[in-house]
């Protein structure tokens, strides 16, 4: 096969994003769209250059194009089973947007869907392939600092006059756990920092305690309550350390072009530091990784740090794997792994106790 035939399970905000690699990429090709909308549904399709016969609004007729070789599906949460056994049913290879689903019993069902049908399964993660990111493992890998023995993750919520506008229904059902799984930065956004925690450390943590609050913010010109302030702090195999703290902060303007939020982390090893200073947006106006050993401190700026190149380095990564036959970064397995990681978060917050893996 010349080339990957993509269709689009969802058109929303986020799905430009998805978008960029498979336009750009001479192996991959953008042959239909679906969303619930038809207009946006149309618009999508009309700016990726996708024929009007093949935009629905019913994802089975999708998944009935013996054209599409790939779903990549961008729905909300609680949409992700169903279409998931659908695709794998229709004999689709899958990358799925993350979280991957609401529960343990329902990643188990969709992993063994996928692997009965023998299809690609693809949790869709983009922060572990942002350029800083990735120069930051790459420096540990090389053993800069040591072995890694703890990890802080900062991420702030703000405001921001540049960011996306955000449609009120794209909003809504992540306020709604029914519809979300859990909160939209503890436990939604934050699958995108556990997924750090796991690609820096090398692992899942055992052991997960959090105290997650809450905050009215601003819904579509009403109230909406949000997860933060927040505290999560677990523990690794082997006497490591780490912990998310997540805040929204309805006063402060961030300079982003994208989500209002920024992102920063810091890796300690047994012989020096590194820091990632920045993520959606830049709050800092410091090199984009920095790192200090032996009694000196290096900063590192030859990279891309806009946050799409996050999207376009994970959708390039699964286009080679596909070609190659080799396993996706996340495969579903992994993505359980998130997923578990971030449901015992919001377990230690409801019961006040600590939650082993």
């Amino acid at each position: 096969m010349d080339k990957l035939r993509v269709g689009f399970i969802g058109a929303g905000r986020i799905s430009d994003l998805h978008a960029i690699e498979y336009l750009k990429n001479e192996r991959a090709e953008l042959v239909a769209v679906c969303d619930t909308d038809p207009n946006t549904a149309q618009s999508r399709a009309a700016a990726w250059g996708v024929p009007s016969n093949r935009v629905f609004t019913n994802y089975q007729d999708l998944l009935a194009l013996k054209e599409v070789d790939l779903v990549e599906i961008l729905t909300p949460h609680h949409l992700h089973r169903q279409i998931t056994l659908d695709a794998a049913a229709a004999g689709k290879h899958i990358s799925l947007q993350k979280p991957m689903a609401l529960n343990v019993a329902e990643a188990d069902e969709m992993i063994a869907a996928t692997k009965k049908a023998g299809v690609i399964f693809k949790v869709f993660e983009n922060f572990i392939f942002y350029p800083p990111v990735m120069r930051a493992k790459a420096l540990i890998e090389a053993g800069e600092i040591g072995e890694p023995l703890t990890i802080r993750i900062k991420s702030n919520a703000a405001n921001s006059p540049n960011s996306w506008p955000i449609p009120r229904t794209a909003q809504t059902w992540r306020f709604d756990t029914a519809k979300s799984g859990g909160g939209p930065l503890v436990f939604d956004d934050g699958h995108h920092k556990f997924s750090l925690a796991w690609y820096f450390m090398d692992g899942i943590a055992d052991e997960v305690h959090a105290w997650i609050g809450s905050l009215e913010a601003p819904l579509g010109g009403e109230v909406g309550l949000i997860d933060s302030p927040a505290i999560v702090s677990w523990k690794f195999p082997r006497n490591r350390f780490g912990s998310l703290e997540v805040v929204y902060s309805p006063d402060m303007i961030v300079d982003t072009n994208h989500y209002a939020q920024d992102d920063r982390i810091e890796i300690t090893g047994t012989k020096g530091v590194i820091w990632v200073t920045r993520g959606h947006g830049k709050m800092m106006d410091v090199a984009p990784v920095v790192m200090y050993k032996d009694m000196k401190t290096f900063t590192f700026s030859d990279m891309p740090v806009g946050w799409e190149h996050s999207f376009i380095n994970s959708t390039r990564h699964f286009i080679d794997a596909y070609f190659k036959g080799e396993a996706p970064r996340l495969t579903g397995e992994q993505g359980r792994d998130i997923l578990r990681f971030a449901l015992a978060a919001q377990e230690s917050a409801r019961t006040g106790q600590s939650v082993r893996l």
